[in-house]
């Protein structure tokens, strides 16, 4: 049973009522669900998708205000791509982040042959715009000012830092099946190298996994990642991937009932938390589709607290 691709990025922020305003109106994400950590109330969870909340498109932040900046480092997941469709997408979005004030770098073309763009959210979060060629994603979210011909569609992959090569190559291709691309040296580093893999497609699966011995271990923070998630389709798939972690050693949390959808997670090698999700039950279950994202959501094994946890969260608008 393959993994289908990304599920979701969690990353963190200090301050989500100015992270709710970076992510809906400069990036023109829909905020789908307001939660909160399920393993930590006092913590908003926010979740910014496409127009329905689909799997594969959620990039997702837990606020805790009182956290130091992330220090870059090994052991860290450090970069986040997110999908748009082409090269009119990437030079609209330079001409918006230049009309923001938003921190970029020059365009340019990923891997080769995909146009795309880097930037900075304002707490230093790395983020990248890359074109999917065409590849089908999610659905644009048109309640914004973007236009939809250069919205963004879901996610594109993710990276990571480790200090050791030992174990990458067996690890992602072997034991989580991802599709081995290539291997090139850093562009600008030369004593680090980049692997390419893919969970499923290329555009909504990549992982970029930097070896980096040159590099002190990181800490989390604001600006930084908690977890990456990749896709299963229901709850027979992830215990199947309970039993193949197990079997190579690795030890797997049991089936998590999230609500939104189940989890499983696990650290690897790296030091990287690993998260399994199936693609339902989705964020619709307490919400309909049009008012997702408008009120706090607690999942029913929270809304007895809905009182006590209301009054530990500042309001965000």
């Amino acid at each position: 049973m393959n993994l289908t691709g990304l599920h979701h990025v969690t990353a963190v922020t200090k301050n989500a009522k100015a992270n709710l305003a970076f992510y809906t109106q400069i990036l023109g994400m829909r905020l789908v669900k307001k939660t909160v950590n399920q393993d930590d109330v006092s913590a908003y969870h926010l979740f910014y998708a496409d127009a329905v909340g689909s799997a594969g498109t959620d990039l997702t932040f837990f606020e805790w205000a009182n956290i130091s900046a992330q220090q870059p480092g090994t052991g860290a997941i450090d970069m986040i791509a997110l999908r748009v469709p082409d090269q009119a997408a990437i030079d609209y979005w330079v001409a918006r982040f230049d009309a923001h004030g938003i921190d970029h770098d020059a365009a340019f073309q990923w891997m080769g042959n995909r146009p795309a763009v880097a930037f900075r959210d304002p707490e230093g979060q790395q983020l990248m715009l890359i074109s999917d060629l065409g590849t089908p994603g999610g659905v644009p979210w048109d309640k914004t000012d973007v236009p939809i011909a250069h919205a963004i569609t879901g996610l594109f992959g993710t990276g990571i830092t480790v200090r050791s090569r030992d174990q990458m190559e067996l690890l992602y291709r072997d034991v989580f099946g991802f599709t081995f691309h290539h291997e090139m040296a850093h562009p600008t580093i030369p004593e680090r190298t980049l692997l390419l893999f893919s969970a499923g497609e290329i555009a909504g699966g990549t992982l970029v996994v930097q070896i980096a011995p040159d590099m002190q271990p990181s800490r989390l923070g604001a600006g930084g990642v908690h977890h990456i998630a990749f896709r299963v389709p229901d709850v027979d798939a992830a215990m199947f991937w309970i039993e193949r972690l197990r079997s190579v050693g690795l030890q797997p949390t049991t089936v998590i009932d999230r609500f939104y959808f189940q989890s499983v997670y696990t650290r690897v090698p790296g030091n990287i938390l690993i998260e399994i999700a199936t693609d339902g039950p989705g964020f619709a279950q307490d919400e309909s589709l049009e008012t997702m994202g408008q009120r706090l959501s607690l999942p029913p094994f929270l809304e007895g607290r809905r009182r006590e946890i209301e009054a530990g969260l500042k309001p965000l608008a």
